[in-house]
């Protein structure tokens, strides 16, 4: 169980606009206590910025994947990366 606290980036592409991603990914964000943003990008993706432990972040894209929204996912673009300090979540 790893307690340091990370930072995840993924850049999702797909039919991820117009569908409730960023909503959903603020609940289920919330639900595990993770700090960032989700926001919509002109080309169509999504990106979300995250920050928490790395078992919580790692739960974080696990029901993501697996949440109603899943099957519009095409692609994922996942970087990891030493926390900022992040507070709340927010959707952009």
């Amino acid at each position: 169980m790893s307690t340091a606290v990370r930072q995840v980036r993924v850049r999702y592409e797909g039919a991820v606009q117009g569908v409730g991603f960023r909503y959903t990914v603020q609940r289920l964000a919330g639900d595990l206590g993770a700090a960032g943003r989700a926001e919509n990008r002109p080309d169509g993706s999504v990106r979300l910025l995250a920050e928490g432990t790395e078992d919580v972040l790692k739960q974080l894209l696990l029901r993501i994947r697996v949440s109603r929204l899943g099957d519009g996912i095409e692609r994922e673009q996942i970087e990891w990366g030493p926390a900022e300090g992040l507070t709340g979540f927010q959707i952009r």
